[in-house]
């Protein structure tokens, strides 16, 4: 059932934690979910922080102030899927109700509702040229429809578990995705054809991020673990150890010197992705974190969390990537 639009509420935390040697974060916290946090995305120009919710809901904040501008309600089921495009014309949702929903950024009205999975839709993305996005769902699939017409344009087979995340490439080129196979499957993304099965985890998958350049794969898993790929080659670069839980997300700031990633131990790890050193952790929520997003800047770093509280913290990232 959907639940009545609710005022946003800003609260402003005076805490600033240690967060490294000669480098802090602020804090704040973002109020109005009634449950979980699923995802947050910015649009290009930074000027809005969308989150989607197990309240079946989509909140757009002004991502200055952490005013509530507006509250989208089309979805009939949790909203797990959440991405501007590059243009920052549309926003893409996904979520619960089996559906993909296409919003027109100037009015918020839906142009468009995709239709063709067969359970929950837990992550959409566009492609770079923006003509194409690509969803993973539950239901062991990876889909490609046309953004023009909303017409299923593929079907990608392979995974043996529910399917997670999928991401382009940079280059437009490559699908990554990973699921609860435990594997991160690589596909050409003009063909559908399979490039290669990425394995090393012991557990099921959560996310799977590229770096900027393209260079890098991070995925995040169950095990507790943060995987590096070199993502032309497939190899294993690095394995990040020091959360205690199931890793939620993963995320590499604009620059693509700093890898982001949150867990059900209630911390943010933030990493140098090439060394694969630890260079802060940051602690706040006292719930899990199930989503990650830099600001296009870089300057600010957005998770969202679950529980009673379902919050959204903004930390302010003095120092990351130095």
């Amino acid at each position: 059932m959907r639940r009545a639009n609710r005022v946003g509420l800003l609260v402003a935390s005076l805490l600033v934690c240690a967060a490294g040697i000669g480098a802090t974060a602020e804090e704040r916290t973002l109020a109005g979910h009634q449950s979980s946090v699923m995802a947050v995305a910015y649009s290009p120009d930074g000027k809005l922080l969308a989150s989607s919710s197990r309240d079946e809901t989509i909140k757009l904040w002004d991502a200055a102030t952490g005013k509530l501008e507006r509250t989208l309600t089309e979805h009939t089921g949790d909203v797990y899927g959440l991405d501007f495009s590059r243009k920052g014309d549309l926003l893409a949702s996904s979520g619960g109700d089996k559906t993909i929903k296409l919003w027109d950024t100037r009015t918020y009205r839906v142009l468009r509702t995709l239709e063709g999975h067969t359970a929950d839709v837990r992550s959409v993305a566009f492609s770079p040229d923006q003509k194409t996005l690509v969803t993973a769902s539950v239901d062991l699939t990876v889909r490609l429809w046309d953004v023009g017409t909303g017409k299923l344009e593929q079907t990608l087979t392979g995974h043996a578990a529910r399917v997670k995340s999928a991401v382009y490439s940079p280059d437009g080129m490559t699908l990554a995705s990973a699921a609860s196979d435990r594997t991160v499957r690589l596909w050409d993304a003009r063909t559908g054809q399979p490039k290669q099965v990425l394995e090393g985890h012991t557990r099921g998958l959560e996310t799977v991020a590229y770096s900027p350049d393209g260079k890098l794969l991070a995925s995040s898993s169950e095990d507790g673990t943060v995987r590096v790929w070199e993502a032309a080659s497939g190899k294993l670069r690095r394995t990040l150890v020091g959360h205690e839980g199931e890793v939620d997300s993963v995320t590499f700031s604009p620059d693509g010197k700093t890898l982001a990633s949150g867990c059900k131990d209630q911390t943010i790890k933030l990493w140098d992705p090439q060394s694969g050193a630890l260079r802060k952790t940051l602690t706040g929520p006292q719930n899990r974190l199930e989503c990650l997003a830099f600001s296009p800047d870089g300057k600010t770093l957005a998770s969202g969390s679950c529980g009673p509280e379902s919050l959204i913290w903004l930390w302010r990232m003095a120092g990351a990537g130095k």
